[in-house]
């Protein structure tokens, strides 16, 4: 049965004449061509869909202008001058009227401390200044007079004068006792010679014990003459010291007539500055005690200022500090206003502090004070600003937008620190090319080289974007 089976079937094609092969290929056709035709088109899909696509870009022109390199940050604007007035002594302080906002003119009362207090020390210091001046006057009726002194000077003289007048004495009877020594020798030889009598010679002997004992009693008178010149010399001594003795009570009491009038000058002050005076024209920015109350000098109480003397202070970054020169233009905005206000530096402060920014990182930043360039500005003292300080400045430069320059370079290479790249669209292909940056702002930069005007360059190019790469701007 197999073989009968195997008998039935067709011979193949080569086995066929030529003529049967043809009419079998067109009996076929007709089934095969929907599958020729799917193969076409699913050939000629992968063909479109892996054509190279132009890549769709946006594009802005090179172009010629002014641009203005600003440091942007937040500040705010403060009074200028600001007083903060104290009370210049303690005591008890009548209430405040002022409020916040009331105007205020140079001298005017503007808080009381009640005087009593300090006008009964006025007059206590006053009293003790009268006793210590009336004492330092009752020290001078304990001098010695005038005429004690010369009294007592005489007495030296006359003490003087009799003491030599003893000495003469003295002198006189040593010469008498002299005489009466040689007499006495003389008449003891004469006597032995037997020329006088005996009764002569003692009576020479006689004379010279006599003139003996006048020379002792001489000699014992001026001992005490000199002892009376010499009492006298001590009693002018001792009436001089107490000459001497009431200039150091003099002293004390200058030096507490001193303290007392000092104190007395710093009294009668104070209790004239009971009446605390505005130091300037201008307006109550804060009231800090308002109720009637007992306060220790130095308390502040109030705060004056003019609300139209603003200036602007601007914290920035050091690295941003460093850029910002005195004179420089501050332009502010979003105040509150349409308008841009105007301002110019006046200093950078040359000293930096550590600040935590909202992220909780410690930065170094830098105060940056600027003037309003007009008189009247519509803000006040502590309002929030924004502040576009201008560090570079250039007119019909070549500007080109910051998002179409990217890094092409990774080296740190001081000589090409400003080389950036763009791409630059040249027909229908994206073309890389270096630039060299001058000045950058937030959104644009100044090219120095490797760009000309009104040439098309990619904003924001993606990786997709190569040398070369086929882009549309349509």
């Amino acid at each position: 049965m197999q073989q009968e089976t195997d008998s039935l079937k067709p011979l193949p094609d080569f086995e066929s004449p030529p003529e049967t092969r043809i009419k079998g290929k067109k009996k076929y056709l007709p089934r095969q061509l929907p599958y020729i035709v799917a193969g076409i088109g699913i050939t000629i899909v992968l063909a479109l869909a892996f054509r190279p696509v132009p890549i769709r870009v946006d594009v802005a022109k090179v172009r010629r202008g002014n641009l203005q390199v600003t440091v942007d940050e937040e500040g705010e604007t403060r009074i200028r001058k600001r007083f903060v007035v104290s009370t210049p002594v303690a005591g008890r302080m009548s209430r405040i009227t002022l409020d916040e906002g009331d105007r205020v003119t140079k001298g005017m009362i503007i808080a009381q401390i009640d005087p009593l207090p300090l006008e009964a020390d006025v007059r206590e210091a006053q009293a003790r200044l009268r006793q210590w001046q009336a004492e330092k006057s009752g020290v001078e009726t304990q001098r010695p007079k005038r005429q004690a002194l010369l009294q007592a000077e005489a007495r030296i003289r006359a003490a003087i004068a009799k003491q030599r007048e003893a000495q003469a004495q003295v002198a006189r009877a040593k010469a008498s006792l002299e005489q009466a020594k040689r007499d006495r020798q003389r008449a003891q030889k004469l006597y032995s010679d037997g020329a006088i009598s005996r009764q002569a010679k003692e009576r020479e002997e006689l004379e010279e014990i006599t003139r003996q004992r006048e020379l002792e009693a001489e000699k014992r008178i001026a001992e005490s003459t000199e002892a009376e010149v010499n009492a006298a010399r001590e009693a002018l001594s001792l009436l001089r010291a107490e000459q001497r003795d009431p200039d150091y009570l003099l002293d004390v009491y200058d030096a507490r007539i001193a303290s007392v009038e000092a104190e007395l000058a710093k009294l009668a002050d104070d209790a004239k500055r009971t009446n605390i005076k505005a130091p300037i024209d201008g307006y109550v920015l804060r009231v800090e005690q308002e109720s009637a109350k007992y306060v220790e000098a130095g308390t502040p109480i109030l705060e004056l200022g003019n609300p139209q003397d603003l200036e602007i202070i601007v914290d920035l970054l050091s690295a941003d500090a460093v850029k910002v020169k005195p004179g420089a233009t501050m332009l502010i905005e979003h105040w509150g206003g349409e308008q841009t206000l105007k301002a110019r530096v006046r200093y950078v402060e040359p000293s930096a502090f550590t600040k935590v920014s909202a992220l909780g990182v410690e930065e170094q930043r830098v105060n940056v004070i600027a003037d309003f360039v007009d008189a009247r500005v519509p803000l006040s003292d502590r309002y929030r600003v924004e502040t576009r300080t201008v560090v570079w400045s250039g007119e019909d430069v070549l500007i080109v937008p910051l998002s179409a320059l990217f890094r092409c370079n990774s080296d740190r290479n001081l000589e090409t620190a400003n080389m950036w790249c763009t791409f630059v669209v040249e027909g229908k292909e994206a073309q890389k090319r270096q630039v060299k940056v001058s000045q950058r702002s937030n959104f644009e930069a100044v090219i120095q080289e490797g760009l000309e005007r009104e040439e098309r360059v990619i904003l924001h190019p993606t990786e997709q974007i190569q040398d070369g790469a086929k882009v549309a701007d349509d």
